[in-house]
């Protein structure tokens, strides 16, 4: 069942979030056995002491910005709960995960054979969590994915990994029906870097919308991280007949195809939309004016008109002195799924934590509720953001709740 961020959702203005673009390639897996610490069993954790967690976020790299975001919010949940998750004492070990598997394998591999950690949480990069897949699978540790957003990071379904954060296809299938309601009979033009993600954000775009009974004008896959010049790819969406495009883009690349967009085609009337991360944080004030207009769906806005998140803006704001982001909440929540869970495990190591994860049920979020699916994703509300400005800041406005499937 999909949940809903209820009636109290209006009109609000979404304030911007840092953004990265997730790579995803194939990785092996580490192969650790099953290993145990302490007297708890595996995963380290004994029956005294207190419970360790790992984080392993970027601390720097491209995604360092992120990897900020993310601890902030679960250090915030953290010192709301007294330091303690579950009614447990809790003791962090900390990582860098870098900026791709080549470092975030091996330093987050050392978060359970160095440090003993009962559980993980984080991972930005989606290649970093496949190649982390065996490793915890196999120490049976778990690992609370906060970010990467990889189709296939959670089938076959894993009793040791679960997702706090999103899949690609998923987030742009909900964009899809909202897409057809709002064009009708015209034509979507969708585009997208050439690797996983891109693929799988169109997948999920075209899936949403061609169920819904729209047409795709045109399908092209710009090469990841070397394309500038998209002026090509416009002609050809002019040429196309379109009414929509749907793009998947993030950082540079982001600021500059949204900025090209506005240049070659802002006056051919045809609306753009993308997944979130189009019009995410420093991009949207990189993009400026070119990107009033542009719409994007998301599971998360700082102004969504719900208790929950009113109190959680409030808080992350005077502690860090900065608006919270979705990667903030998205860690946030890894936090509150450990204290329901550590409250009611059968013990505090590796095994006993991931059978209580299975069992946590909803999650009152700041991103409305929510719950882990069969898979261990997410089941979540959706929102539509339209670039507008508010108060004389350019920002992601709410404009409609989605739901996706």
């Amino acid at each position: 069942m999909k949940r809903s961020l209820g009636s109290s959702l209006r009109k609000f203005a979404v304030i911007p979030a840092m953004v990265g673009a997730l790579a995803l390639s194939a990785c092996g897996g580490g192969s650790l056995g099953s290993g145990s610490g302490g007297s708890g069993g595996s995963g380290g954790g004994g029956s005294t002491g207190p419970v360790k967690v790992g984080i392993s976020v970027p601390k720097s790299g491209v995604y360092a910005a992120l990897g900020k975001d993310m601890e902030q919010g679960f250090k915030l949940y953290l010192e709301e709960k007294g330091n303690k998750l579950g009614g447990k004492d809790i003791q962090l070990v900390e990582t860098d995960e870098g900026a791709g598997p080549q470092t975030g394998v091996p330093a987050t591999e050392k978060l359970i054979t160095s440090d003993q950690a009962s559980v993980v949480v984080g991972i930005v990069n989606s290649a970093t969590a496949a190649g982390l897949k065996n490793t915890f699978n196999e120490s049976k540790v778990p690992l609370i994915v906060t970010n990467a957003g990889a189709d296939t990071l959670t089938t076959p379904v894993s009793d040791y990994i679960f997702r706090t954060s999103f899949t690609n296809g998923g987030v742009a299938e909900a964009l899809g029906p909202k897409a057809k309601e709002e064009l009708g009979d015209g034509s979507v033009y969708v585009l997208a870097p050439d690797y996983a993600a891109g693929k799988e954000a169109v997948a999920g775009f075209k899936k949403g919308f061609e169920a819904a009974g729209g047409k795709i004008a045109g399908e092209e896959y710009t090469p990841f991280g070397t394309t500038t010049d998209w002026q090509p790819y416009l002609a050809k969406i002019r040429q196309s007949g379109a009414k929509g495009v749907y793009v998947f883009y993030a950082g540079a690349e982001a600021v500059q195809f949204v900025q090209q967009y506005k240049q070659f085609l802002g006056d051919a009337d045809i609306q753009l939309y993308g997944s979130g991360f189009l019009t995410e944080g420093s991009v949207l004030d990189a993009q400026g004016e070119a990107a009033d207009g542009v719409k994007t769906v998301l599971h998360y806005s700082d102004q969504i008109d719900t208790p929950a998140n009113k109190k959680f803006v409030e808080a992350y704001t005077a502690k860090w002195n900065m608006a919270p982001t979705v990667y903030s909440v998205q860690m946030y929540d890894a936090a509150a799924v450990l204290d329901k869970a550590l409250e009611s495990a059968d013990g505090t190591n590796g095994e006993a934590i991931a059978a209580a994860l299975k069992n946590v049920g909803d999650i009152d979020s700041p991103r409305g509720t929510w719950k882990f699916n069969e898979n261990h994703d997410p089941d979540q509300p959706y929102v539509l953001r339209e670039v507008q400005m508010v108060d004389g800041k350019r920002v992601n406005a709410v404009v409609a709740e989605l739901t996706a499937g």
